[in-house]
C-alpha cells in the first residue's frame, strides 16, 4: 500500500478481503442461517428436479444471499466517507473504490440467483402466445444460446483472472487494492451462472416429458 500516513485511516487490503469473506457468515449466523422471506418464490421452476439440480439450486440461492449482504458494507463505507469528508474535512482515498468494486462483484456473483428466481430480462413476444408445453420447449431450444454466452463468459473470465493473477494486478487508484480477486469472482460467478443454466435445462426437459405424458393420458 505504500506510505498512506497522510490520508487518515486507510483500510488495509487484507482486512477488506477478509471482511468480505467473513461478514456475511456472521450475519447469517446471527440470523440462524435462515433464508430471508422472498416475494418471488412462485417464480421458481415448477419441476422439483433431481438431486443434482437441487444441489445447484441450493448453491445459486445461498451464493446470492451471501453476496447480497455485502450491501451493508457499502452503506457503512459511504457513511464513513460522508462523516470524514464533511465533518472532519478528511476525505478518504479508499471508500469509493472499495464500494464500486464490491458492487461490481455483487453484480457478477448474483447472476445465478437471479437465474434461479427468473429475474433476468426475457423477450416474451412469441413466448406468451405458446401453450404451456410449447413454452417449456422454447426454453429448451433457447438454452443453447444461453450456453454459448455462458461458456464464452466463463472462458474469457478465466483468461482475465489468470493473467491478472500472474502479474499481481492492482487497481490504478491510490489505494491500489488487488484486482485479481475481482476477476476471480467474475470467473466464479460465470461458473455459477453456467451451473444454474444446467439445472434449469434438466428441469425443463423433465417437465417437458412429464407434460407430454399428461397429454397422452
Amino acid at each position: 500500500m505504500g506510505n498512506m500516513s497522510g490520508f487518515g485511516f486507510v483500510m488495509p487490503h487484507w482486512l477488506y478481503w477478509g471482511w468480505l469473506a467473513v461478514m456475511p457468515l456472521l450475519l447469517l449466523w446471527i440470523n440462524g442461517f435462515r433464508k430471508p422471506n422472498a416475494d418471488d418464490e412462485v417464480r421458481l421452476h415448477p419441476h422439483p428436479g433431481n438431486r443434482l439440480t437441487r444441489w445447484i439450486d441450493w448453491t445459486s440461492e445461498w451464493s446470492g444471499i451471501f453476496v447480497a449482504l455485502w450491501t451493508v458494507n457499502a452503506v457503512v463505507f459511504y457513511f464513513f466517507e460522508v462523516v470524514m469528508r464533511y465533518i472532519f474535512n478528511m476525505p478518504t482515498i479508499w471508500v469509493h473504490e472499495a464500494s464500486y468494486l464490491l458492487l461490481g462483484m455483487q453484480y457478477l456473483m448474483t447472476g445465478a440467483y437471479a437465474f434461479l428466481h427468473g429475474a433476468h430480462v426475457r423477450v416474451d413476444v412469441v413466448y406468451n402466445f405458446l401453450p404451456p408445453r410449447g413454452r417449456v420447449g422454447m426454453d429448451i431450444f433457447s438454452s443453447m444460446f444461453f450456453f454459448i454466452f455462458a461458456l464464452a463468459l466463463t472462458v474469457t473470465s478465466w483468461t482475465y483472472f489468470s493473467q491478472s493473477l500472474d502479474m499481481g494486478e492492482t487497481t490504478i487508484e491510490t489505494w491500489g487494492v488487488q484486482y485479481y480477486p475481482v476477476k476471480g469472482l467474475m470467473t466464479l460467478g460465470s461458473v455459477l451462472i453456467l451451473l444454474a443454466g444446467v439445472s434449469k435445462l434438466i428441469k425443463d426437459v423433465l417437465l417437458y416429458i412429464e407434460m407430454g405424458r399428461r397429454d397422452v393420458a
